[in-house]
C-alpha cells in the first residue's frame, strides 16, 4: 500500500455530509457493511469456486468504491476479474485472493475507526 494514500477517501464522505454529522454517520456505517459485505461475499464466491457470487458482489460495490474513492480495493478488484475471465480459480487467485483479503481489511479497519468515532 502507498503511504499516503489511505484505503478510504474520507475527504469525500466529509464532502457529501456538508457538516451534518447524523447523515455522516449514516454515509460511514452504510459504507462499513457494504465493505463487510463485499468481503464476506467474495470469500464464499471464492470458495464454492463461484463467479457468479464475486460479480455480483463486485456490481453492487463498485459505485460505493468510485464514489469514496476507495482505489486500492477497487484496482485489486479489477486484478481479480481479469485472473478469474483469463485462467479462472487458479494459483494466481489464490495470491489475489490474499491481496484482496489485506485490501478490503484495510479499508474496513480505516472506516471501523470513524464507526468508533460516531458511537462514543
Amino acid at each position: 500500500m502507498l503511504e499516503n494514500q489511505l484505503p478510504v477517501n474520507f475527504d469525500r464522505i466529509e464532502e457529501m455530509a456538508e457538516g451534518d454529522a447524523e447523515f455522516r454517520a449514516e454515509l460511514v456505517s452504510a459504507l462499513y457493511k457494504s465493505l463487510s459485505e463485499l468481503k464476506e461475499k467474495y470469500l464464499e464466491g471464492s470458495e464454492l469456486q463461484d463467479l457468479e457470487i464475486i460479480s455480483q458482489i463486485r456490481h453492487k460495490v463498485k459505485p460505493a468504491l468510485a464514489l469514496f474513492e476507495i482505489n486500492i480495493l477497487s484496482d485489486v478488484i479489477q486484478e481479480g476479474k481479469d485472473i478469474l475471465s483469463e485462467k479462472g480459480f487458479n494459483e494466481d487467485f489464490i495470491t489475489h485472493l490474499e491481496h484482496f483479503l489485506d485490501a478490503v481489511q484495510d479499508a474496513i479497519d480505516q472506516v471501523g475507526q470513524h464507526l468508533d468515532v460516531e458511537e462514543s
